[in-house]
């Protein structure tokens, strides 16, 4: 079941695999958002009675050194007390700060943490260790997928071979020879 709880989540849930998803909706709102959605997360998963969660986290802002402090001291500690048992990160590969971010507050409560944490750099891939691959994880995608499907795959910022695009007007050398 898809639900709209705060505009800056996208959230799914389904209750035979005690399951939520949550993705941070891409330009959806400002960082200082960004209490009030996690607060609202933490809501829902306890309310749900979730077990398994995946947080689905490539667009979000970067996580400001005060709002790490403000999930260490009032976030981290209702997310332990969950009955969760998997909890999947997506972050994705440009986010190296928040991965950071995200670990470091993991081990901070690492003595707390009664549940399996995992960091997945596909969501399906994620949902199915999460769910066991349930014969409803089909449904669940294409649920999700239908409301919000995947966006496109853009021109990349770099060329090929992941060197930066030509300079308009500049004339190409080739490829260079090795010395």
């Amino acid at each position: 079941m898809l639900l709209d709880y705060h505009p800056s989540l996208r959230l799914q849930h389904d209750e035979d695999l005690a399951l939520l998803r949550a993705e941070w909706v891409p330009g959806a709102a400002p960082p200082q958002q960004y209490q009030a959605a996690l607060t609202c997360l933490l809501q829902v998963a306890r309310e749900r009675g979730v077990r398994h969660c995946f947080l689905d986290m490539p667009d979000m802002p970067d996580i400001s050194v005060y709002d790490q402090i403000w999930m260490g001291r009032h976030w981290v500690p209702g997310v332990v007390q969950l009955p969760l048992e998997r909890v999947v990160f997506h972050i994705g590969t440009r986010k190296v700060y928040n991965q950071l971010a995200v670990e470091s507050l993991i081990a901070l409560a690492r003595t707390f943490i009664r549940f399996d944490i995992q960091f997945f750099s596909q969501p399906r891939a994620a949902l199915g260790w999460l769910s066991n691959d349930a014969p409803g994880l089909a449904a669940l995608l294409a649920e999700w997928n239908a409301r919000w499907p995947p966006a496109a795959p853009g021109p990349s910022p770099a060329g090929p071979a992941g060197r930066p695009p030509p300079v308009p007007g500049a004339v190409s050398a080739g490829p260079l020879a090795a010395s």
